[in-house]
């Protein structure tokens, strides 16, 4: 398994990529949906943002503080959890959740808006990083598809699902009208 060291070292590399290609990309572009069943771009960005503050750098601080919604050290990771953390990644295949207004996210205001949300996310990777490195790290939360996860492994999490929407970002590139 990765350092948290080295975790936030390929974070930043990959946060700066999403950056360079916000620069090449109009808002119309971000807009922009292959179809209605279909994130566009923007919202890609928008889930990013939003599922590393409000799910999983949440659950790293949850898990560091014991709160009420830990397991304890109890729980195992599922057969698809110990596969991604052994291999560091999780798999290049598409993961399709029915559209729901908890779920899909909004489209954004501006492109603004997203380079401070990818930008307050790699602060808060730095600030959590050092509290890791800090902290006893036994405490777990069940992650839907992956099992319980203790706080370290909440952190990887983000640096992998980051890496893995850079093949959704490729794919959304080379969509007819989007990008080309």
């Amino acid at each position: 398994m990765r350092s948290t060291t080295e975790a936030l070292q390929v974070f930043e590399a990959t946060v700066d990529r999403y950056l360079a290609e916000l620069d090449n990309l109009e808002m119309d572009q971000l807009l922009a949906k292959p179809n209605e069943e279909e994130w566009s771009i923007g919202q890609m960005y928008m889930h990013l943002i939003q599922s590393a503050q409000f799910m999983q750098l949440r659950n790293v601080d949850e898990c560091l503080a014991g709160s009420e919604a830990v397991l304890g050290s109890t729980g195992e990771k599922t057969e698809n959890g110990r596969a991604a953390f052994e291999l560091g990644s999780l798999p290049p295949i598409r993961i399709r959740v029915p559209a729901s207004p908890q779920y899909t996210p909004q489209q954004p205001e501006s492109k603004e808006q997203l380079i401070e949300g990818l930008r307050g996310v790699a602060e808060r990777m730095k600030r959590t990083e050092i509290a890791l490195s800090e902290a006893v790290d036994g405490n777990k939360i069940l992650h839907p598809g992956l099992g319980a996860l203790n706080a370290t492994e909440w952190f990887l999490l983000v640096e992998m699902h980051y890496r893995h929407h850079l093949l959704q970002l490729e794919r959304l590139k080379k969509t007819p009208g989007i990008c080309q």
